[in-house]
């Protein structure tokens, strides 16, 4: 896919989903949820105060046809219904509305309605980047705060099924650091260079090298003036990036500088999971939506 739109497009021809979205007296979320039902991605579960969600649907101007209403005021009991559903299959993807980030994710990691399993959570983005002939992944710049080894090699290989579900087949994940040369005074290029190993030994579906500096990992000019000879250079499905300090700046100077669009989810639970801010436009989070919607 080249671009978002074109994901959009596809999961349109998808089969519609069923998302929960908890605590969803949230206006900014029930707008992208419209957006998306109306497009045909979802089918929404609402669970959460349905005194306040009405007014909202109403104020929207929501058909309730494809909307299903499940009162829970309580925060806790809001996200366990959530959870149960996902388990049972009665949905195929979860969204936060009005609950703070950690309790939504507590609910999804912890007691014996986990849905990870024991996996790792992390967050995967797509952008849409001007001028790039190709959709590009960036993880983890949203969860994980400084993962170790054994964490980032389960970071990529949660991006490898979010870049499937997006066609790319063998997606080439480059794992960055500061410099493409192993250096020990620079931790990231050495968990680099294991994780490439790691992937290759593993037999991985997947072309991975690192460590690359971010020139190297998209530009084959870049390549081509210092000389690197790499499967991945220039040509990066997939930025791994070493912890959430610099993956954070690397996203917002695409989205605030580059002018990027961008989808993001959160995958490694047995459905994926929409997290969106804010300060995310409708756009991102209709496409964050189809992103879920695209993942099985």
């Amino acid at each position: 896919m080249k671009s978002l739109k074109e994901m959009l497009d596809i999961a349109r021809r998808a089969n519609t989903k069923t998302m929960a979205v908890v605590k969803a007296e949230d206006e900014d979320v029930l707008k992208a949820v419209k957006a998306a039902s109306d497009l045909g991605l979802i089918n929404g579960v609402l669970v959460g105060d349905k005194e306040k969600i009405e007014p909202i649907l109403d104020k929207l101007e929501m058909e309730r046809r494809n909307l299903e209403i499940i009162d829970e005021k309580d925060t806790v009991k809001a996200v366990t219904l959530a959870v149960e559903m996902a388990k049972k299959g009665e949905v195929q993807a979860l969204m936060k509305g009005l609950i703070q980030t950690r309790d939504f994710l507590k609910g999804i990691v912890s007691g014996d309605k986990s849905l990870t399993g024991g996996r790792l959570l992390s967050h995967v983005a797509v952008f849409q980047v001007p001028h790039m002939e190709k959709l590009i992944l960036v993880t983890d710049a949203a969860m994980n705060i400084a993962p170790d080894l054994p964490q980032k090699y389960q970071i990529m290989k949660n991006s490898l099924k979010v870049a499937r579900s997006l066609g790319m087949e063998r997606p080439k994940v480059a794992v960055l650091s500061a410099v493409e040369i192993v250096n020990p005074s620079i931790p990231s290029t050495m968990d680099a260079a294991i994780l490439s190993k790691m992937a290759q030994r593993d037999r991985l579906d997947a072309i991975v090298d690192g460590p690359l500096a971010l020139d190297n990992a998209v530009s084959k000019e870049a390549c081509a003036h210092k000389g690197i000879d790499s499967p991945v250079g220039g040509d990066a499905d997939i930025l791994l990036v070493p912890e959430l300090v610099s993956g954070n700046i690397l996203y917002k100077s695409l989205v605030y500088f580059a002018k990027a669009k961008v989808a993001g989810v959160v995958v490694g639970a047995e459905v994926p999971v929409v997290l969106t801010s804010r300060a995310d436009s409708d756009e991102s989070k209709t496409y964050s939506i189809a992103l879920s919607a695209l993942i099985g």
